[in-house]
């Protein structure tokens, strides 16, 4: 593996952002919540192959333990050996599900920090890793598709809109995603947080609950009802989650019904950019977007560009 870029800082209030990932890297591929099907996996490594990727597969990835990827000791102790070792310069959760929650106070978060920031890619039950990377290592990380599942690993190969995104956001910079409607007009550049709206209202009261002072909020979901989605972000509002958010960027909510009306009355009246029907979260296509960096928010083209860098700043 040649020697790593240095890495970067997105600006005041954002996180420390991993170098970007070249021809030849090495990447682990780890197991952290549920467990992946076999051939969608090696499939998905596959396609990471055809990018110029060295991969490597958690010892335990294929560990099952009911719903879940082997033990909670197994899964964290993969995910901790992937971040740690030297070799590896980033990190893909193979697929979502649930679990990641249950490792949070497992992991060796001293030694991760050692580590030094590398990258770290996945979404929806992964979100519980994103917050606790956040707050632990101070780290920006990607909210994308994972190998093992359907855009990247079906039988007839990626999703070409999601495929060539995700290559961007590793290897350079993506383009901005576009929704289809603006909730609320305006614009607004912030560090971007957030991801799958059941694992943020799930960590509320944990070391790792959302914390959106000054922040474009990302939210998410799929297979929600719009009581379900008014519930949880509700119990957002009610704990302060939410306060002091800079923005909304909505995205995917698939098999979800209408959620709009639910969305707008719950987010319209805190008075800031609200944008939605961006391809981020489930479905397809799926665009990757860098938790912890700087993103803008502009209401005109209803679209957010990601990974804006700035001066270095204190996580």
């Amino acid at each position: 593996m040649s020697e790593p870029a240095t890495p970067i800082h997105a600006g005041p209030g954002g996180a420390i952002v991993p170098p970007r990932l070249r021809p030849g890297d090495v990447v682990a591929v780890v197991a952290p919540c549920g467990p992946p099907d076999p051939p969608r996996l090696a499939r998905g490594v596959q396609a990471l192959e055809g990018m110029g990727l060295k991969v490597v597969v958690g010892a335990r990835v294929f560990d099952r333990d009911r719903y879940l990827a082997g033990s909670d000791a197994g899964r964290a102790a993969d995910l901790r050996e992937a971040w740690c070792d030297p070799a590896v310069a980033g990190v893909l959760c193979a697929r979502g599900g649930y679990g990641a929650t249950r490792i949070l106070g497992l992991l060796d978060w001293e030694a991760m920090r050692a580590a030094g920031p590398k990258v770290l890619v996945g979404s929806s039950d992964v979100t519980a890793l994103h917050r606790a990377f956040a707050v632990e290592l101070g780290v920006a990380s990607w909210f994308g598709p994972m190998p093992a599942c359907a855009t990247i690993s079906d039988p007839g190969g990626p999703e070409s809109v999601t495929f060539g995104h995700f290559g961007d956001a590793l290897f350079g910079t993506p383009a901005p995603i576009s929704g289809d409607r603006v909730i609320v007009p305006g614009g607004v550049t912030a560090p971007v947080v957030g991801g799958n709206l059941t694992l943020l209202a799930a960590l509320c009261g944990t070391p790792y609950g959302l914390r959106s002072h000054g922040r474009i909020v990302l939210l998410e979901d799929v297979c929600e009802a719009p009581y379900r989605i008014d519930r949880m972000l509700t119990q957002l509002l009610g704990s302060g989650s939410l306060e002091g958010a800079a923005g909304f960027a909505l995205g995917s909510w698939v098999d979800c019904g209408d959620p709009y009306p639910t969305l707008e009355e719950r987010l319209a009246p805190l008075g800031v950019p609200v944008i939605a029907g961006l391809p981020v979260g489930h479905g397809a296509p799926q665009f990757s977007v860098l938790l912890g960096a700087l993103g803008a928010i502009d209401a005109e083209s209803c679209s957010l560009t990601g990974s804006i860098t700035g001066p270095p700043e204190a996580v």
